[in-house]
Parts: C-alpha cells; structure tokens; sequence
C-alpha cells in the first residue's frame, strides 16, 4: 500500500492540513484506469502476434511439406528418368551389337555402288530399245494408215478418208524428225497434192436422190382412161332413150375395162391393177436401188444400166400422160448425166518410198544394238 492511501488521524496530520479542512480529489484511482488500458492494449498486441506467429508458423509448415512433396515427385521422377535412360542405353547396346563391322559396311557399300551402276546401264538400255519400239510401232502405224488409204481409194473411191489418212502417215514421219525420212515424206507430199485435186462427187447426196425416187414410184399409180363422149357408137347408145342416168352410169363403168381406139398409129397398153401392179413398182424400185449401189461402189456402168432399166420399166407399163410418171422420167434422164466414178490417184509410190525408210530404220537399230554388245 502507497502512503497515499493509509487513513490519517487528526491528531496525526500536520498543522497545515488541519487548517484546511477542504478534501483534495484522490489520484491514485486516474492513474489505475491508464494502466488497465495500457495492460489490456498490451495484451492485445500479445495476442496479435501470437496469432501471426502461429499463422506464420502453420504457413511454413504447409511450405514445407509442399516441399517436400515436391521433392519427392522430383526424386520419382528422376528415377524414372534413370530406369527410361536404363532401358534405351540396352536397346542401343544391342542395336549396336547388330550392326555390321566396318569391313561388312565397306563391302556392302561397295556393292551398292555395283547394283547402282548396273540398274543405271539396264535403265539406259531399256530406255533405248522402249524409245526404239515406240517410234518402231509409230512407222509401222504410218504403213498401216497408207495401206488402209490404198484400200479406200481402190474399194470406195473415198478420196476425203484417204486424204485424212496419208496426212496422218505424213505427221507421223514429221514427229520422227529423222532427215532420213525426207524421200518418204517428199512421196506422201505428191499423193496429198494429187486427192487434193480429185474430183469429189456428192455420192452421199446422189444414194439420198435416188431413194427418194425410190419412195415415189412405190406410190406411182397408172393413169386410167375416162370415157368421154365424141360421136363414137357409146356415146350414141347412151343419148338415145329417155336420157335416163344409169345406163350412162354403165357405160362409164364398162369404158374403165374395155377401150375401143380407133387411132391406130398409138400403141395400146394394158392397164395395171393388183399383183401386176404390184409387180411391176418392185422392179422399178429393185432398179433404183441397183442404181444406189452403183452411186456409192463409183460403178459408172451399172449405175447408167440400172436408170436405163427404171426407164424402160417407167415406159412400157405407165402412162406418160400422167404427170407424176412424166416427171419421174425427166428425174431419171437427168441423174443419168451425174458422175460417180472417178480416176483416184495411186499410192503405191508412197507405200514402197516409206517401206524403204522402214527397212533402212530396222537396219541402223541392228547395227546399232550389235556395237553396243560387241562394246560390253
């Protein structure tokens, strides 16, 4: 206890407090509040930090172990690292130890380099003979092409197809590009020239003329005398009486199958009705049709028989007072003038010129493989 708070008597207190006799405010309860405050702010603080210390300390420990645990994933993974550098290490070691030795690697190479240096000369010889049997199968189609002209010239008189086929035999010797070839192509030149300027009837259109004839005369009909009355005994038996119209009627009917001419200088022919009309349109036709072949064969002689044959067929069984039959006539004569034969030109020339060419090819390339042997 302080001195402050021991209780005093009167009799104790000195004479200058006994004067005043007026109590003085006790200190000492001020000063103990202070330090109540000062003692809980201090404890606060305390506290304070003993939370962050043990906050600190339970973040390192979580450190640590995370640490740890990193660590330890680094060491298994570093012994994995290891067994995986373990194993390649014996793959490679056997890899190694089946490899060849450096005399097994220097006799492969070497034989390498020998496939090498064969492969290349049997690929120069085969690009050689495969070059020489392109252009061998090349002439030989140009020889085809000639004889198939000759052929068409000769069998068809086509000259337009043998023009097309000599111009592609001569485009062939022109890719050979062989100086070689000029003697041939001078030929083939010539025989160009010479269907260029042959005459090219219309074969096509004259074969279409005629069987449109052929169509008209199936539909050609006889004309058929009318009775007409000129004083003649008919016409008198048919004015008497009471001019009645049937026996007129009958006597129109009976002139369709009996004609009495009284002109003796005209030729009677007889009429024409079913099967011999029938007859007689299959022979005009079967002349036509002759006359087609021979326009497409180039057959000058049957094609100008075969329109004499429809002619005389068309006058001895028709009438030409029929206008369809005189017209068909007037058609006859004129297709009788048209040309269908011409003089083609020969090609046996070129044929021999590029046969020649050919066989002097064949020859070179002969030589040419036996100096590549003999040089081996």
């Amino acid at each position: 206890m302080s001195e402050a708070a021991t209780p005093q008597t009167p009799e104790e207190k000195p004479a200058s407090e006994a004067v005043n006799t007026t109590p003085t405010p006790p200190v000492k309860p001020a000063r103990n509040g202070a330090a109540t405050g000062l003692a809980a702010f201090a404890l606060l603080i305390g506290l304070a930090g003993a939370g962050a210390g043990g906050w600190s300390l339970w973040q390192l420990q979580q450190m640590q172990s995370r640490d740890q645990q990193q660590a330890e994933a680094l060491q298994r993974t570093r012994d994995d690292s290891a067994k995986q550098l373990q194993g390649l290490a014996r793959q490679l070691d056997a890899r190694l130890a089946e490899l060849p030795s450096a005399a097994e690697l220097n006799e492969r190479r070497r034989l390498l380099a020998n496939l090498q240096s064969d492969q290349q000369r049997l690929s120069q010889r085969l690009e050689s003979v495969l070059d020489g049997s392109r252009q061998d199968w090349r002439l030989d189609e140009a020889e085809h092409l000639l004889r198939l002209a000759s052929l068409r010239l000769s069998a068809l008189q086509d000259v337009a197809s043998a023009e097309a086929l000599v111009l592609t035999a001569d485009d062939i010797l022109r890719e050979q590009d062989d100086p070689a070839a000029f003697a041939a192509r001078e030929q083939l030149s010539r025989s160009l020239e010479a269907l260029r300027t042959t005459q090219r009837p219309d074969r096509v259109g004259l074969f279409l003329q005629l069987g449109a004839l052929r169509e008209q005369a199936a539909t050609l009909n006889p004309l058929a005398p009318t009775f007409e009355g000129q004083g003649d005994v008919l016409s008198d038996l048919a004015a008497e009486g009471d001019g009645s119209a049937w026996w007129g009627e009958w006597v129109k009917k009976l002139s369709e199958y009996f004609r009495i001419e009284f002109d003796a200088d005209r030729n009677v022919r007889p009429l024409l009705s079913g099967q011999s009309l029938s007859q007689v349109r299959l022979s005009l036709s079967l002349a036509l049709e002759q006359a087609q072949w021979a326009a497409l064969h180039g057959q000058t002689g049957v094609y100008r028989q075969a329109l004499k044959q429809a002619e005389e067929i068309l006058d001895a069984h028709f009438n030409l007072d029929n206008p369809d039959s005189r017209a068909l006539r007037q058609r006859f004569a004129e297709l009788a003038d048209a040309t269908v034969e011409v003089k083609v030109p020969d090609l046996s020339d070129s044929l021999d010129a590029l046969q020649a060419y050919l066989h002097r090819k064949q020859a070179q390339r002969r030589q040419g493989a036996a100096a590549a042997e003999e040089a081996q």
